[in-house]
């Protein structure tokens, strides 16, 4: 065979593999692409507006114990063509949304609640129709979606979204929480093959640093009744002014420059400590609703405490790299390091695999606490976030059942398969509780609480390293004495039903105990509330006929459709049945709150747009602060990368350039009847052989030597 025949098979076999190499690779890529967040990248497009959010402006009235939040986003088309404009945004885990409105030039519509599926449609229609529309979607209890279509140059859409929240206090401390920005989410499913409610989670991110493109206003005012003994913003730079003792308004200071990229906290405190508690009335045309509030004991420390087992479940991942992680060793610092001798301890890192520190656990001593630490501080942060296949292996490490195992869960909570971790954790009540802390400036609160929830514990977070030794500090008196446990509450001639929760749990934090229901006929007669506290046996009581029912109270009904909803799918850890389903929409239409299974949707009945289709825009997100880019990850594959397949196609070619050159060598120095010696091939190639190095070397002390002698003779 000639060497002209072999190259041309080399080279035929190297590119039928590039070929088949490239459309599995690319067939593959499709169908196993993993669900995950991007960069934005600009595309020079100056025709199509990619930032058509131009600005969120949030106002909050605190009237007691409720919050009456109205939020207005303004979308903008700066550009030359009609855009359809989605954005991503959080909200709080206990927000009841009921009432959003379409507002374009002097036209406002009122969006109308109705079934996910046949607001979607009605949506999909006005869309292709050229109608201005808007879709508001619930993805996540604590994650929502704007869709706006049609949004025509030179427009200017605002949509105002309405909603009511009930503030818990905890320790004597009232917390208003505004989300501004959704952290991305780690996901390993595969992008073919995920469910719509999860599409969201593909979303373009600014690089870390970059200020958003929206400008973040919020406003608050609070009126107490109680004189108020301090107001406090710890996240944010803000402006107070006091209307009286008991009243105070709140404003962004004008210094406060990049305010959407964290969560806006506003903490507040009664005089002396004290808390709202008490009954709350609602009297409705069709329905009636109470609140019931009721102050739990002081906190008692048992003498004998027993002993406990520690397992530190930890979060390592890329989300975590820098900020986020360095707060996380300094409270985990503070746990380990005030560990009595009797406990026993163990630690799971984990990101996209898991590894434990030790096969069991180990005592608390000086010498373990101080390798503890140790390993720790070796860690970097990077990769995925798989939280449940670390959970599982802190579940299943043998047990001592002489001591009560507690389980920690330290992460941000950047992952989409909340419910999966909140299953896994139900179904091992019988043998651990588990306490939750959100470490970072915009964690995922649905995921932090969700797993205190299941876990009949308590959740934490913590935005700054200076509030760990803080929530350390209360994480240990929660789970060394309880506040109160066997809460029973008795109705006695006050006819109640639909009462929210059924059973109340065992109360850890010094908080209220909050019951909410239904009553019919006459408010009148006697309400109960036992329980055994650290000083022995509890009960309260509350006359109804001491209280009147206000038009004020009107959002009990909201709250209570909240509570409810909360209770059947937020936090329901089993799987959905379709009665679940069919419960949780009809609360949604009947109330109109925004929930898993209904959406608002408003439809401006003209036709604004008869051309072309308009341009599909997904507004970029801030990373939440101190959050780095490793957060982000491109698509993840199950094969090869491309470039492997490259790699493999140049080393083909370079064998058969090499076998090429050989044979041309080999021709040129080889006859078919002799052999030429070493030095001759070397010099038919023109390289050095050891007799011309000698020479060479000869001739250049030779030229010394003349050079020399020329020199004395001078």
């Amino acid at each position: 065979m000639s060497e002209c025949l072999k190259r041309s098979i080399y080279f035929f076999l190297a590119m039928t593999f590039l070929a088949s190499a490239s459309a599995v690779q690319a067939e593959d890529t499709e169908n196993h692409k993993t669900l995950s967040p991007y960069f934005f990248i600009e595309n020079g497009d100056p025709s199509v507006d990619r930032f058509p959010l131009k600005s969120n402006d949030v106002h909050v009235n605190i009237n007691g114990v409720l919050a009456d939040v109205i939020i207005t986003q303004k979308y903008a088309n700066a550009g030359a063509r009609p855009i359809n404009a989605r954005y991503i945004f959080p909200a709080a885990t206990r927000a009841a949304v009921h009432g959003m409105t379409l507002k374009i030039g002097e036209h406002i519509i009122r969006a109308k609640i109705k079934e996910r599926n046949l607001a979607q449609k009605e949506f999909n229609t006005a869309k292709k129709q050229g109608k201005s529309a808007s879709l508001l979607k619930q993805q996540r209890p604590n994650v929502f979606s704007m869709n706006v279509a049609n949004i025509m140059p030179k427009d200017i859409v605002e949509i105002e979204l309405h909603y009511t929240e009930l503030l818990v206090p905890t320790d004597g401390t009232y917390e208003f929480i505004y989300p501004t920005v959704v952290g991305p989410r780690y996901s390993s499913q595969s992008e073919a093959d995920s469910p719509e409610t999860d599409r969201w989670i593909k979303n373009p991110y600014l690089v870390q640093g970059r200020a958003p493109g929206t400008e973040f206003n919020i406003a608050l005012s609070i009126s107490t009744g109680i004189p108020l003994q301090e107001v406090v913003c710890p996240s944010h730079e803000t402006e107070i002014s006091w209307e009286s003792k008991s009243m105070a308004r709140i404003l962004m200071a004008k210094s406060e420059k990049s305010a959407g990229n964290r969560d806006f906290i506003l903490n507040y405190r009664l005089t002396g400590k004290t808390i709202e508690s008490g009954l709350m009335l609602y009297s409705g045309e069709e329905e009636n609703f109470f609140l019931l509030m009721v102050q739990p004991p002081e906190q008692v420390r048992p003498a004998d405490i027993p002993p406990r087992e520690y397992i530190f479940v930890v979060d390592i991942s890329g989300s975590m790299n820098g900020f986020p992680l360095n707060t996380a060793k300094k409270l985990l610092k503070n746990l380990i390091g005030h560990l009595r001798e009797s406990d026993k301890f163990n630690v799971v890192l984990f990101a996209g695999g898991s590894k434990v520190m030790a096969p069991a656990s180990v005592p608390a001593s000086g010498k373990n606490i101080h390798s503890a630490i140790r390993l720790i501080d070796r860690q970097q942060g990077g990769g995925g976030t798989e939280l449940s296949s670390a959970l599982k292996k802190a579940l299943s490490l043998p047990g001592d059942e002489t001591y009560s195992r507690t389980i920690l869960i330290i992460t941000d909570g950047y992952i989409s398969a909340e419910k999966d971790v909140f299953h896994l954790i139900q179904q091992n009540l019988d043998r651990t509780n588990v306490f939750s802390f959100g470490i970072g400036s915009s964690v995922n609160r649905y995921l932090i609480e969700g797993m205190a929830k299941a876990g009949q514990g308590e959740p934490f977070v913590v935005t700054k390293p200076h509030q760990a030794p803080g929530a350390a500090e209360r994480f240990r008196n929660y789970v060394q004495s309880p506040v109160l446990t066997r809460i029973a509450v008795k109705y006695d001639g006050f006819e109640t039903y639909d009462i929210e929760p059924p059973a109340i749990p065992d109360l850890f934090a010094q908080r209220p105990i909050m019951v909410f229901g239904k009553w019919r006929g006459n408010p009148r007669g006697v309400i109960e509330l036992t329980g055994l506290g650290g000083s022995g046996e509890f009960l309260q009581t509350f006359n109804v006929s001491e209280t009147k029912p206000l038009e004020l109270n009107s959002a009990l009904r909201y709250l209570w459709a909240r509570t409810r909803i909360g209770r059947l799918s937020d936090f329901n850890f089993k799987k959905n049945t379709p009665e679940n389903k069919a419960q949780i929409t009809a609360l949604g239409l009947t109330y109109d709150l925004l929930t898993a299974y209904t959406s608002f949707v408003a439809v401006h009945e003209v036709v604004r747009n008869s051309e072309a289709p308009a341009e599909d825009v997904h507004q970029p997100l801030p990373l939440p602060l101190n959050v780095s880019n490793l957060a982000v990850g491109g698509s993840m594959s199950r094969v090869p990368e491309p470039e492997l397949y490259l790699l493999l196609v140049i080393a083909l070619l370079i064998f058969i350039t090499t076998m090429g050159h050989k044979t041309y060598f080999r021709r040129r120095t080889q006859g078919p009847f002799d052999r030429r010696s070493l030095q001759q091939v070397m010099e038919i190639r023109g390289e050095r052989t050891p007799q011309t190095k000698k020479v060479r070397f000869k001739r250049r002390v030779d030229g010394c030597r003349r050079r020399a002698n020329a020199e004395r003779m001078l």
